[in-house]
């Protein structure tokens, strides 16, 4: 069932800024164990393109980021995704085991295309009932490779289906087979930030092909992320 009001093709613009650092580097170390470490390193490379008090830079700028370790070859990657440019003079250079380099992504996604993806989510839920002091209800984090997965398959968007599910959660304007997900849970990070001791931040690695179904959605995916904690590494969508 195709859905005629919904457009055929989208077109996708951002950059990637792809760093690679020495694990064994404090600066690197330090980002890799503490999630406010590593929102720091990210956004230093923004310095100046919005006022300090305005609200969400992050997201006004378009920054999203991902990373993973190769502690064989004691790499720490990080790529970062942006729509102004990236100033990475403020990383000290003996951190880094190569040049920053930043690519520019241009893709028009079509209906039917097919694309590998992988992202690093933050599959948290809330659990009805359970109240925080000041009202909120509690989010409670997803710890095994079926949650997790159940929890991204909740997002996508089969032929036909409105961008935004009845529950209120929004779609990512592709489908897959659930059964041929690699998902794999990785280490929650936390911080010893004063002022962000109680955070933790779970974090599962899912994999595998998408088709589009809703370009428009799936452009607003690539673009903005998925799930929550995106300030702190989680929710980008890297196609290829």
């Amino acid at each position: 069932m195709t859905d005629h009001n919904t457009p055929q093709s989208a077109r996708f613009v951002a950059h990637h800024s792809i760093l690679q650092f020495d694990t064994h580097h404090p600066f690197a170390l330090k980002s890799m164990l503490d999630a406010h470490e590593m929102h720091r390193t990210v956004m230093c490379g923004f310095y100046g393109w919005v006022p300090l008090e305005e609200q969400a830079p992050r997201a006004t700028m378009g920054v999203l980021s991902t990373w993973t370790v190769d502690l064989k070859n004691n790499r720490l990657v990080l790529v970062v995704q942006h729509r102004t440019p990236a100033d990475w003079s403020q990383i000290p250079t003996d951190a880094l085991v190569d040049k920053p380099k930043t690519l520019p992504v241009d893709i028009t996604i079509r209906t039917g295309d097919t694309y590998g993806f992988r992202t690093v989510v933050n599959p948290v839920h809330h659990r009805p009932g359970d109240k925080t002091p000041n009202g909120r209800t509690r989010r409670s984090a997803h710890k095994t490779p079926t949650h997790a997965n159940k929890w991204f398959t909740d997002r996508l968007q089969a032929p036909g289906q409105p961008p935004t599910a009845p529950n209120g959660i929004t779609r990512i304007g592709a489908t897959t087979d659930p059964a041929k997900l690699a998902v794999r849970m990785l280490p929650t990070i936390g911080s010893a930030h004063p002022k962000r001791r109680n955070l933790k931040v779970a974090r599962a690695e899912i994999a595998g092909q998408l088709t589009v179904t809703d370009p428009t959605a799936l452009t607003n995916a690539l673009a903005t992320g998925i799930g929550k904690a995106r300030a702190y590494s989680a929710g980008l969508l890297l196609l290829r």
